[in-house]
């Protein structure tokens, strides 16, 4: 099995309502939250088959993860089309702006974009880039 090796980091204005609306939304699961003392979150990491995003709270002072707010992309593997599916009505029940609605890609992706509450887009589909050729 692969190991994953880079692992997307982003900043959000309200990190915890984020995480909370990635957990309710999508299924993440919190790996690590850790709190900053001020009411934000100083560090998380959230599960998603397999794979962790991080992500924290704006920090408010030079810090050059702030220019992420709302500026990440994500691209994640579903395990089936039919997960996509779920994905894609979860989205819609959520009330997130679908960008690219669902779609049969030119490169074999069952998939579907969507943007979280902070700006950030997060598509979804079948494309599996580590998949070993046929």
């Amino acid at each position: 099995m692969t190991r994953q090796t880079i692992v997307p980091a982003f900043r959000a204005n309200d990190a915890q309502a984020l995480i909370d609306w990635l957990r309710d939304t999508f299924g993440f699961a919190e790996h690590l939250i850790v709190p900053d003392g001020e009411g934000g979150i100083a560090h998380a990491q959230l599960e998603w088959r397999g794979s962790l995003v991080m992500l924290g709270s704006v920090r408010g002072h030079a810090d050059f993860m702030d220019v992420t707010v709302g500026r990440a992309s994500l691209s994640l593997t579903a395990e089936s089309a039919e997960q996509v599916d779920d994905l894609y009505q979860r989205a819609q029940d959520a009330g997130a702006p679908i960008i690219t609605p669902l779609e049969e890609t030119d490169y074999g992706s069952h998939a579907f974009t969507t943007q979280d509450p902070e700006g950030n887009f997060w598509h979804f589909g079948t494309y599996d880039p580590l998949a070993p050729e046929e």
